[in-house]
Formats: structure tokens, sequence, C-alpha cells
């Protein structure tokens, strides 16, 4: 049981005064660095978190969980196929698509573009991308030369709604003087913006029937994309959509997609979260030290106490006390500075962006538009509980030495 005389001593200690002035700034500083590294490991964990979970939700809302894939000559009686896979359980949506590399040019500009032909209907069972579109209609989404074209690509072009762009396609025509690129000009009817500069920049959806013209693909399609229930359930009902295909083409989910990209990124957050670690580790050896200087420094204290008829156990309690207390403030503060830092991320980048006038989350470069954080409950326990350990088992070997003092040699040696 802890004494109210130990909770004293212990606080006295702490306190800085001109006796142990510098043993109490290192302990502060033992403090900061706990506070630090709690806070950096909760907001480096959540911004990783946010980024994957941006990506995925980003990738999946617009590519589809499995894709039934066709050769280069495309997918025939693709509506049949559309229903037998809609029959499998789990399956929410299937969605018949075209999809073929362009060069698009407009005003003088051009630039690389992925055209996706479906039918308007299915466009707007994509809730991300319906509730995407930012200037036009969905209304207007028909005919043989309407098209949807991502913010970014407009912008770099100088395009808005009613304006033209001509896509160029490398499957040209053949004629007597050899082939030549096919093109034609659009008229777009709105644009979109996902949050992901891949999409915005690059992306063009235009009807079923103009993009089946478009690339010579009557009454085909590319692939079937397919979206089910669960996108983490994909095993068992790959296996009952190519049972629904036979023959159709390759099955394949997003987890074979963009393994590669994901396995880095799972990568990188282990890493990071060893290396975060290290400051917290730092910091507790910076109480073990301040603490065995701490204990040299009262040795003369300990012995009057021992002489008192105090016990070892209250001696390393006191110490226990004076140790533990720096690793659960640190780690408190650590724990509320890293949830408001987390909560306010996207206001506080745009701040110092305003203040440095410089671009801290390039949308080029890191792929969404704004730096995103998700709060794992677990993993800040996990931070916060590591935290704890890591301090309390840095008091253990100070305070075991303190109680450990013999009175008579140190008063002997004072």
């Amino acid at each position: 049981m802890i004494r109210p005389f130990e909770w004293m001593l212990a606080l006295r200690y702490l306190r800085a005064r001109r006796q142990e002035g510098f043993i109490s700034v290192i302990a502060w500083f033992s403090l900061l660095g706990i506070m630090l590294g709690v806070a950096t490991l909760i907001i480096v964990m959540s911004v990783m978190n946010g980024f994957r979970e941006e990506l995925l939700s980003r990738i999946l809302g617009l590519n589809g969980h499995l894709t039934v894939q066709a050769g280069p000559e495309g997918l025939a009686d693709f509506d049949p196929l559309a229903e037998a896979v809609r029959r499998v359980d789990g399956v929410t949506l299937v969605t018949p698509v075209i999809e073929g590399q362009v060069m698009a040019t407009a005003r003088g500009v051009a630039n690389g573009a992925l055209v996706r032909g479906l039918r308007a209907e299915d466009l707007r069972r994509r809730g991300m991308l319906a509730d995407s579109l930012r200037t036009g209609s969905l209304d207007d989404f028909a005919g043989g030369d309407a098209v949807i074209v991502g913010s970014r690509l407009a912008g770099r072009m100088g395009l808005m709604v009613g304006d033209r762009i001509t896509l160029i396609s490398p499957k040209g025509n053949v004629t007597a003087f050899g082939t030549v690129p096919r093109m034609r000009a659009y008229r777009i009817v709105g644009t979109f913006e996902i949050g992901m500069h891949e999409y915005d920049s690059t992306f063009v959806f235009m009807p079923l029937d103009a993009a089946q013209t478009y690339f010579r693909l009557p009454g085909k399609v590319s692939h079937l994309e397919v979206m089910i229930r669960d996108p983490y359930d994909i095993g068992a009902r790959r296996a009952e959509i190519a049972a629904a295909t036979p023959g159709a083409g390759r099955v394949h989910d997003w987890q074979q997609t963009n393994r590669s990209f994901f396995n880095a990124l799972q990568v990188e957050r282990n890493v990071m979260f060893l290396i975060l670690t290290l400051i917290i580790v730092v910091a507790a050896f910076n109480i073990v030290s301040s603490m065995i200087m701490l204990v040299k420094d009262k040795t003369r204290d300990i012995a009057i106490l021992r002489t008192m008829g105090a016990g070892r156990g209250s001696v390393m309690r006191v110490f226990l006390i004076a140790g533990a207390s720096v690793g659960i403030i640190g780690t408190a503060a650590g724990f509320v500075l890293g949830l408001v830092f987390c909560l306010n991320i996207e206001t506080i980048r745009q701040t110092i962006q305003m203040l440095t006038g410089s671009d801290l989350f390039s949308a080029e470069i890191y792929f969404l538009s704004k730096l995103p954080a998700k709060i794992d409950p677990w993993e800040v326990t996990t931070v916060v509980i590591m935290a704890l350990v890591l301090t309390f088992l840095a008091t253990l070997y100070p305070s075991w030495r303190a109680a450990r003092l013999d009175p008579v040699e140190a008063l002997r040696y004072e």
C-alpha cells in the first residue's frame, strides 16, 4: 500500500531545486521525449492508415473488386454473362466496361488518357463517381459524342462543360498510305473529382455505345467489373464467378492487381513503427539515467529514512512513483497531442503551407489531394500501453538500487 509520505517525497524529488536542478531538467527532457515519441507514433500510424484507407476506397470504388477480363477481341454476349455473375452470392453490382488508352488533345495541349465506356445507369450506380461530379449533369451522359472528364485533366487543358476534346486512338485506320491514327472530337458534358490525382488527370468516361463504336468493338466489351459485399472475402467469390463465366476470360481481383503496392505500404508502415518506437526507448533510457542520478544524489535522505523506520519497500515505491510519474504524464500528454494533431491535420497542413508558401502534400506525388488520417483505437491503445510499460521497466533498476542501499554505509561516507 502506498503511503502519503511516499507520494510527497516522490513529487518533491521531481521538482527543480537549486541542489538537484540538473537532475530535474533531465527528468523533464525524458518527459518531453516520451510525449513526442507517443504523439509522433500516433500521428504517423494514423496518417498511414488514412492513406491506405483512402487509396483502397478510391481504387475499389472506381475499378471494382473483381474483373472478368476478356482478350483483345473483346467479350461478346456480355449481358447474359453479367446476369449469371449477378446471381452469385455476395455480388452487388456487375458493370460491362470498355477500356482503352488514348491521347487527349485540346487547345494545343496533349495528355495521355484512359477511356472507360459504360452505360449511364451503371455510372449512376457507382456512388463514388456519381457523388464526385463537380460540373455538368449525368442526364447529358448520352449520345455518340458525350464524355465526362477528370477535373485536373480539364483544368490542364483549360476546358469547361460544353467544350470539345479530341481523342486519338493508337489503333488507327488502315489506309493505302499506312495506318492513320483514329481521331474524333467529343463534347464535355461534365467533370468529376475523385480526389486521387491519377484518376482526376487521366480518366475519361463515355457512353458504352459510343465506346464500342470508337474502339471498334460492336456488341462487345473489354471486361466485366464486379462489386461484392465484402471486398476482403474474394477467395470463394472468385472461384464462383469463374465457374459462372466458363471460357469468358480470366478472373482476377483487386488484391492481385495491387498486391505489390499495398505490400509496399504495409512494409513501410511496419518499419516506421519500429523506427519511431526507438524515440520512446531513448526517452525510457533517459528516465533510467535521471533516476540513477537522483538516487545517488539522495543517498543521505535514503539512509535517514531507513534509520527512521522506513522499509525497503517504501524507499523503492518513492522512486517508482517518481519515475512512473514522468512516464504517465509524458504518455498522457503525447496521447492528447497526437489525437488533436490527427483530428486537425488537414487544417494544420494548409496553415503551414500558407505560412511557408510550399506544397507539403503534392497530389502528383502522393496520389491524394488531401492529407488523410484515420485513428485506429487498437493501435493507439497499443502505443500507450507500450510507452507505459517501457517507462515502468525503466524505473525498476534505479528503484531497486535505492531500496538495496545500506544506511550505515551511506551515512559513513557522507
